[in-house]
């Protein structure tokens, strides 16, 4: 966040624009002179100098970046994006519109990806709270259940084994399989295949998953997408549910890079085909491929999120 600093000396008042934001476990400040009692809140600055704060953001964190995670100049677009939009936002004040716009498109993509058909007219009325006369009953509660799971990854949840089931059970309550069954609570008790690979045997599943969770909690300060990016893609290797396994790890992921100040990312539904093929090539060993998908959709999801502000 930024403020106005204001310095006194020889009897004369200076005026500062102070930004302070941290990298990869490291603290950083931008400060620039505004002039003499000037009559400018932060906002305005900010509106009014928004390139400027952004490019010298970009720049101290540039020198941070990792080489060779992808080809060309994706993840310096994507950087510089989510800085933009981080100062726009703030230069607004209107985080909260932004945030239901973007919650919205990620529970519309993301349980569309999983088989959902639900209207984006229908999805409005949920989170408005009206009365849907969507006929599939089971599609309107995943949507509910949905934008119950995000409120608990905002405000609760933290990384450990009981709170990754927590959201998995908050995902799926009152739900219904293809098979008429309601989804089994917590983690599975069967084995299961994925696009034709092998996943985590039901009795590695916890041991396997506390690897993940120490594994993240060493690394935390390491570059956050590739962190993100990492940790969806093993905890979709071990697939620890049944069911609901892809709606889970996306959100997980997304409180990484929140907890990093990045803003919210989606895999968009028309996506998703190259989504499960990236991930796939992944798995045996081409992950570059899977960065330069995932950082296309994360700049996708930015100047989706710019235009959201910019109105």
């Amino acid at each position: 966040m930024s403020h106005i600093e204001w310095k006194e000396r020889k009897e004369e008042t200076y005026a500062y624009f102070v930004k302070k934001f941290s990298f990869k476990g490291k603290q950083f400040k931008i400060s620039n002179y505004i002039g003499k009692k000037p009559l400018v809140s932060k906002e305005d600055y900010m509106q009014k100098n928004i390139e400027k704060i952004t490019e010298q953001e970009f720049e101290i964190k540039k020198k941070l970046f990792p080489k060779g995670l992808v080809y060309g100049n994706l993840m310096e677009k994507t950087e510089r994006e989510a800085i933009f939009l981080n100062n726009l936002v703030e230069a607004k004040q209107n985080y909260s519109i932004i945030e239901r716009e973007m919650v919205k498109e990620f529970v519309y993509n993301s349980n569309n990806i999983e088989g959902s058909k639900l209207p984006k007219k229908e999805l409005e009325k949920i989170f408005e709270n009206r009365k849907s006369s969507y006929a599939n009953k089971n599609e309107i509660l995943e949507a509910e259940n949905s934008i119950k799971a995000f409120k608990y990854l905002k405000n609760e949840f933290y990384f450990s084994l009981p709170r990754i089931k927590k959201l998995y059970k908050t995902l799926i309550k009152g739900l219904v399989m293809d098979t008429g069954d309601f989804y089994p609570k917590g983690l599975r008790k069967t084995e299961i295949i994925v696009g034709n690979e092998e996943t985590v045997k039901p009795e590695n599943i916890k041991e396997e998953l506390k690897s993940l969770l120490e594994w993240h909690k060493k690394n935390k300060k390491e570059y956050t997408l590739k962190l993100a990016f990492d940790f969806h893609l093993r905890f979709e290797a071990i697939h620890p549910f049944r069911d609901a396994n892809g709606r889970t790890g996306r959100l997980i992921m997304n409180k990484i890079l929140m907890q990093n100040s990045y803003p919210l990312m989606l895999v968009f539904k028309d996506n998703k085909q190259t989504y499960f093929n990236t991930i796939k090539k992944a798995r045996e060993g081409k992950n570059r491929q899977y960065y330069q998908f995932m950082l296309e959709q994360q700049l996708k999801s930015y100047m989706l999120a710019r235009k959201i502000a910019s109105t």
